[in-house]
């Protein structure tokens, strides 16, 4: 519980902290989101991107 407390009083109970919390939180998820679906991306698509076959046409 304590645990939950400082949480709380650490980041929730001002608005201007709750905001940035927001803030910071909806950015680093949005990057890791990215990140990781071009990972799927390129693993699903592997050998059909152009990185991949580019040497043929060059």
């Amino acid at each position: 519980m304590s645990l939950a407390n400082s949480i709380y009083n650490t980041l929730f109970k001002r608005t201007s902290t709750f905001a940035l919390t927001c803030v910071f939180s909806a950015f680093f998820f949005e990057r890791t989101f990215d990140l990781a679906a071009d990972k799927l991306f390129e693993k699903y698509n592997e050998g059909k991107l152009w990185k991949d076959i580019k040497d043929k046409y060059q």
